[in-house]
Protein backbone atom coordinates (compact mmCIF):
# COMPACT_ATOMS: atom_id res chain seq x y z
CA UNK A 1 0.00 0.00 0.00
CA UNK A 2 2.43 2.79 0.62
CA UNK A 3 4.23 2.55 -2.71
CA UNK A 4 1.14 3.65 -3.91
CA UNK A 5 1.71 7.50 -4.85
CA UNK A 6 -2.09 7.73 -4.81
CA UNK A 7 -1.99 7.08 -1.48
CA UNK A 8 0.04 9.06 1.62
CA UNK A 9 0.08 7.40 4.92
CA UNK A 10 -0.51 9.84 7.89
CA UNK A 11 -0.45 9.68 11.69
CA UNK A 12 -2.68 11.37 14.46
CA UNK A 13 -0.69 14.02 15.61
CA UNK A 14 -3.23 14.92 18.31
CA UNK A 15 -6.61 15.49 19.21
CA UNK A 16 -7.54 18.48 20.92
CA UNK A 17 -11.57 19.39 22.20
CA UNK A 18 -13.24 22.16 20.77
CA UNK A 19 -16.90 23.79 21.56
CA UNK A 20 -18.35 21.17 19.33
CA UNK A 21 -16.27 18.14 19.80
CA UNK A 22 -12.91 17.31 18.96
CA UNK A 23 -10.72 18.58 16.58
CA UNK A 24 -7.92 15.39 14.91
CA UNK A 25 -4.60 16.77 13.82
CA UNK A 26 -3.65 13.75 11.14
CA UNK A 27 -0.55 14.20 8.62
CA UNK A 28 2.95 13.58 8.36
CA UNK A 29 6.10 15.68 7.72
CA UNK A 30 4.84 17.68 5.04
CA UNK A 31 1.37 18.83 6.20
CA UNK A 32 -1.62 18.15 8.85
CA UNK A 33 -5.08 18.37 8.33
CA UNK A 34 -7.99 18.54 10.61
CA UNK A 35 -11.07 16.80 10.88
CA UNK A 36 -14.01 17.15 13.43
CA UNK A 37 -15.57 14.83 15.30
CA UNK A 38 -18.00 14.27 18.31
CA UNK A 39 -16.36 14.46 21.85
CA UNK A 40 -17.05 10.43 22.55
CA UNK A 41 -15.08 8.89 19.83
CA UNK A 42 -12.47 11.69 20.50
CA UNK A 43 -11.89 10.76 24.13
CA UNK A 44 -11.88 7.37 22.79
CA UNK A 45 -8.99 7.87 20.20
CA UNK A 46 -7.21 9.76 22.92
CA UNK A 47 -7.14 6.91 25.29
CA UNK A 48 -6.58 4.56 22.81
CA UNK A 49 -3.53 6.86 22.04
CA UNK A 50 -2.09 7.05 25.32
CA UNK A 51 -2.97 2.91 26.01
CA UNK A 52 -5.17 4.09 29.04
CA UNK A 53 -7.06 1.31 30.60
CA UNK A 54 -10.76 1.33 30.36
CA UNK A 55 -13.04 -0.44 33.15
CA UNK A 56 -15.46 -1.45 30.80
CA UNK A 57 -14.58 -2.13 27.06
CA UNK A 58 -15.96 1.02 24.90
CA UNK A 59 -17.56 0.37 21.56
CA UNK A 60 -14.44 0.58 18.95
CA UNK A 61 -12.60 -2.34 21.84
CA UNK A 62 -16.03 -4.34 21.50
CA UNK A 63 -15.71 -4.39 17.69
CA UNK A 64 -12.25 -5.07 17.81
CA UNK A 65 -12.95 -7.93 20.02
CA UNK A 66 -15.76 -9.10 18.20
CA UNK A 67 -13.06 -8.89 14.74
CA UNK A 68 -10.29 -10.60 16.93
CA UNK A 69 -12.84 -13.80 17.50
CA UNK A 70 -13.15 -14.37 13.93
CA UNK A 71 -9.70 -13.83 13.36
CA UNK A 72 -9.88 -10.73 11.41
CA UNK A 73 -8.22 -7.43 11.91
CA UNK A 74 -8.10 -4.34 10.81
CA UNK A 75 -5.62 -4.13 8.37
CA UNK A 76 -5.44 -0.26 7.50
CA UNK A 77 -8.00 2.44 6.94
CA UNK A 78 -8.22 5.21 4.12
CA UNK A 79 -9.47 8.50 3.99
CA UNK A 80 -11.02 8.56 0.74
CA UNK A 81 -13.32 11.02 -0.19
CA UNK A 82 -14.53 14.94 1.16
CA UNK A 83 -17.57 16.36 0.02
CA UNK A 84 -19.99 19.22 1.22
CA UNK A 85 -17.22 19.24 4.18
CA UNK A 86 -17.79 15.97 5.08
CA UNK A 87 -14.94 13.59 5.18
CA UNK A 88 -15.07 9.85 4.22
CA UNK A 89 -13.49 6.43 4.80
CA UNK A 90 -12.68 3.11 3.98
CA UNK A 91 -11.58 0.47 6.50
CA UNK A 92 -10.16 -2.28 5.08
CA UNK A 93 -10.17 -5.59 7.40
CA UNK A 94 -8.49 -8.64 6.69
CA UNK A 95 -9.35 -12.08 7.59
CA UNK A 96 -7.98 -15.95 7.33
CA UNK A 97 -9.75 -18.88 8.39
CA UNK A 98 -7.72 -22.35 9.46
CA UNK A 99 -7.17 -23.32 5.75
CA UNK A 100 -5.48 -19.81 5.02
CA UNK A 101 -7.75 -18.92 2.60
CA UNK A 102 -8.08 -14.81 2.62
CA UNK A 103 -10.80 -12.92 2.58
CA UNK A 104 -10.37 -8.60 2.56
CA UNK A 105 -13.24 -7.04 3.45
CA UNK A 106 -13.62 -2.78 2.47
CA UNK A 107 -16.20 -1.30 4.71
CA UNK A 108 -17.56 2.78 3.89
CA UNK A 109 -17.25 3.94 7.80
CA UNK A 110 -16.95 7.46 9.04
CA UNK A 111 -13.42 8.65 9.34
CA UNK A 112 -13.52 9.34 13.36
CA UNK A 113 -14.54 5.28 14.02
CA UNK A 114 -12.02 4.28 11.17
CA UNK A 115 -9.37 6.15 13.47
CA UNK A 116 -10.08 5.03 17.04
CA UNK A 117 -10.15 1.31 15.55
CA UNK A 118 -6.92 1.66 13.76
CA UNK A 119 -5.50 3.43 16.95
CA UNK A 120 -6.81 0.43 18.89
CA UNK A 121 -5.50 -2.19 16.46
CA UNK A 122 -1.89 -0.24 15.83
CA UNK A 123 -3.31 -0.36 11.75
CA UNK A 124 -1.91 2.19 9.26
CA UNK A 125 -3.87 5.52 8.51
CA UNK A 126 -4.01 6.76 4.74
CA UNK A 127 -5.14 9.65 2.90
CA UNK A 128 -5.95 9.67 -0.56
CA UNK A 129 -3.65 12.63 -2.83
CA UNK A 130 -6.96 14.49 -4.14
CA UNK A 131 -7.99 14.55 -0.49
CA UNK A 132 -4.54 15.20 0.36
CA UNK A 133 -4.47 18.34 -2.18
CA UNK A 134 -7.26 19.66 -1.09
CA UNK A 135 -6.93 19.52 2.72
CA UNK A 136 -5.93 22.82 4.62
CA UNK A 137 -2.85 22.72 5.97
CA UNK A 138 -3.10 23.22 9.69
CA UNK A 139 0.43 22.66 10.52
CA UNK A 140 1.27 26.07 11.83
CA UNK A 141 -1.80 26.13 13.79
CA UNK A 142 -0.59 22.63 15.64
CA UNK A 143 2.92 24.05 16.29
CA UNK A 144 2.01 27.03 17.64
CA UNK A 145 -0.53 25.25 20.23
CA UNK A 146 2.61 22.60 20.94
CA UNK A 147 4.80 25.99 21.24
CA UNK A 148 2.47 27.43 24.03
CA UNK A 149 2.17 23.93 25.37
CA UNK A 150 -1.51 23.56 25.32
CA UNK A 151 -2.86 21.68 28.47
CA UNK A 152 -5.82 20.85 26.55
CA UNK A 153 -6.85 17.02 26.27
CA UNK A 154 -10.38 15.32 25.83
CA UNK A 155 -12.46 15.03 28.97
CA UNK A 156 -11.05 18.63 30.42
CA UNK A 157 -14.05 20.50 29.58
CA UNK A 158 -11.49 23.44 27.93
CA UNK A 159 -11.27 24.78 24.30
CA UNK A 160 -8.33 25.56 22.46
CA UNK A 161 -8.31 29.22 21.94
CA UNK A 162 -9.71 30.75 18.79
CA UNK A 163 -7.47 31.63 15.92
Amino acid sequence: MPSDKNILQVEVKAVLPTSGGCAVFLGNAEKVFVIYIDHSVGLAISMAMRREPRERPQTHDLIGSILAGFGAKIERVIINDFKAGVYYARLVIVAENELYERKILEIDARPSDCIALAVTAKAPLYITRPVWDDAEDMSELLQRMEERGSPFSPGTGETPPEE
